[in-house]
């Protein structure tokens, strides 16, 4: 059993600010490669920051997916052998997303875009992306959400179905979601026998402050970190992929087993996927 560290970074964001931003990841980007860390996930818009009032002022610090943040990244990640997930404003196509960029030594592993839009910041101005992908970082098949996708358990479920050993969820949680951010990603971890990492901002911006509170959950559901604050801290657990990858859970054989993909019945579902109303 192989096992990988991985860290969650909870940091005060400068909206607008990409140098400081920037600056302020590499930082926390040595600390945990110097705890042994091979992928580091930031909160949500850490480059940008998030309470924007119109489209056009987070127009005007969005980029496109190769652009100098990104690259700025693929540079650190390429010197330093290790592999980051942060989030950013994308500018694609006359549209704008609150994006995710998964990147490694080799550069841009993937990318996602959030999919479910609150009313509130950013998201009011933002095109939801168009579905849900895992890549592998390393030895960890991980899948990407942000913030409110963790509210659709449907989100988790369908990167559970591509392979994913470990959900990232990079967040900017306000106050109001405690109990989101202490009890959903306990669950979604539970329900899909997955690593299931949250991972908030802190700090205060245009009135709105953050609440921190980032948690890294085991397959079972346990809780194996958690920032239970509003401070600036690096949380760490360690991920065993084939852990995550046996779905089927024997607690006494023949008489006590579940198979957490097995045991499904689709045919049942119909309507969650109807269209809203």
């Amino acid at each position: 059993m192989a096992t990988y560290k991985i860290a969650g970074v909870q940091m005060d964001i400068a909206i607008g600010d990409r140098e400081q931003n920037l600056a302020a990841m590499k930082a926390h980007l040595e600390q945990s490669l110097a705890a042994g860390a091979v992928l580091t996930v930031f909160p949500e818009c850490t480059t940008t920051g998030y309470c924007f009032e119109t489209k056009a002022e987070a127009l005007g610090v969005a980029e496109s997916l190769d652009g100098p943040s990104v690259q700025t990244v693929v540079q650190w990640c390429r010197e330093l052998s290790t592999c980051v997930i942060f989030g950013f404003l994308e500018a694609a196509d006359q549209q704008l997303y609150n994006s995710l960029a998964l990147v490694g030594p080799e550069g841009v592993i993937g990318s996602y875009r959030k999919v479910h839009l609150p009313m509130l910041g950013v998201d009011r101005f933002t095109t939801p992306g168009d579905g849900f992908r895992v890549y592998a970082a390393g030895e960890i098949n991980v899948g990407m959400n942000i913030c409110y996708d963790c509210s659709f358990p449907e989100s988790a479920r369908v990167l559970t179905l591509q392979g994913a050993d470990l959900i990232a969820l990079p967040t900017n949680w306000p106050p109001g979601s405690g109990h989101t951010s202490d009890l959903i990603p306990n669950a979604r971890a539970l329900e899909n026998h997955v690593y299931f990492m949250s991972v908030n901002r802190v700090g205060s911006e245009r009135g709105f402050d953050f609440i921190g509170k980032s948690k890294i959950c085991d397959p079972k559901g346990n809780t194996l970190a958690f920032a239970n604050h509003s401070d600036d801290q690096i949380i760490y657990a360690d991920v065993d992929p084939s852990y995550a990858r046996n779905k089927h859970l024997v607690s006494v054989p023949g008489q006590h087993e579940v198979h957490r993909i097995n045991d499904r019945e689709p045919g049942t579902y119909g309507q969650i996927v109807n269209e809203k109303k």
